[in-house]
């Protein structure tokens, strides 16, 4: 009777992985894998967007009861580039359109190029403001210069984890039942182990799934918004007029550059090319003193002979 009870012990675990395993290649096969971005940090305001705009499927689904998506669950991008008058008031601008429609800015960034203030901004609004968010912020530049806009469907990847996450839950409920058997009746701290093992396994899937879901969840209620800040004033390329004093510094960094050109040759001079002449031509000098001693040491011995 023992012997019967761990095989069938074994049979329904052997199901339960199955199961699970099963769930897990259906929902890889029938969902490709989108290329999403990070998950952001939960702001207060989005968490409050979040609630506002929460699909029913989503509340039901963590619940446990799936309900189908009555909605596209559509995630919403945009890239716009704005040539500005002035950089800093348009980003205090962009702040105040974002506060207006509850959303909040990710990120900003100001730096110098040519000698002009730009900047970069990032900003999420909730989904449906979205149109409004883009009318208020292409208002606010001189000419839009970019506009780039893109949507991602994920309704079918979040109907396959509800149905992966119904399964799961399922499987869960069995193996719940089947622990609290072998509990009463084996009594085995091997076989409960085993179930134990198991019902961890399928929990993790199930949180992993749920964060997953959530995820989208935040993703498609609040719409990303990325700015580029372009200033108006350009630096002309040729320069209109005459500016004499642009001409004498112009002129006086010449000369400084040939005084310095001139003092460098100078020490090159004393410093290298002196010495290693002194050292070519000091044999040479050297050898001609000798011979000339020679020749007139010579002719001092002719004349006395």
């Amino acid at each position: 009777m023992h012997t019967k009870s761990r095989l069938s012990l074994a049979s329904a675990l052997g199901l339960a992985a199955l199961g699970l395993l099963l769930a897990g290649c259906a929902y890889s096969a029938a969902t490709p894998q989108a290329a999403l971005p990070a998950a952001p940090v939960e702001a207060p305001r989005e968490r409050a967007a979040v609630e506002a705009t929460m699909v029913p499927a989503a509340s039901e689904a963590a619940g446990g009861g799936l309900a189908p998506v009555g909605e596209p669950m559509i995630i919403r991008t945009a890239d716009l580039a704005l040539r500005v008058e002035d950089t800093e008031t348009a980003l205090n601008q962009i702040r105040d359109v974002a506060n207006s429609l509850e959303g909040y800015l990710v990120s900003t960034n100001l730096y110098r190029a040519d000698d002009q203030l730009r900047g970069t901004v990032s900003l999420r609004v909730p989904a449906e403001s979205f149109d409004v968010a883009m009318d208020r912020l292409k208002a606010l530049a001189i000419k839009v210069e970019r506009e780039n806009i893109s949507s991602q469907d994920v309704t079918e990847e979040y109907t396959d984890l509800g149905a992966r996450l119904r399964n799961l839950e399922a499987t869960e409920k069995e193996l719940l039942a089947l622990l609290t058997d072998v509990r009463e009746r084996m009594r085995n701290a091997e076989d409960v182990l085993a179930v134990h093992r198991e019902l961890t396994n399928i929990r993790g899937e199930i949180e992993q799934i749920k964060g997953r879901m959530q995820y989208l969840e935040r993703l498609t209620a609040l719409a990303t918004i990325n700015l580029e800040l372009i200033p108006a004033a350009e630096q002309p390329i040729v320069e209109e007029g005459w500016q004499p004093l642009s001409t004498l510094r112009s002129a006086l960094r010449g000369l400084v550059n040939v005084g310095q050109f001139l003092v460098d040759a100078a020490i090159y001079l004393v410093v290298l090319v002196l010495p290693v002449l002194a050292v070519i031509i000091a044999p040479v000098v050297v050898l001609v003193l000798l011979v000339r001693r020679w020749r007139r040491a010579r002719r001092a011995a002719k004349g006395a002979a």
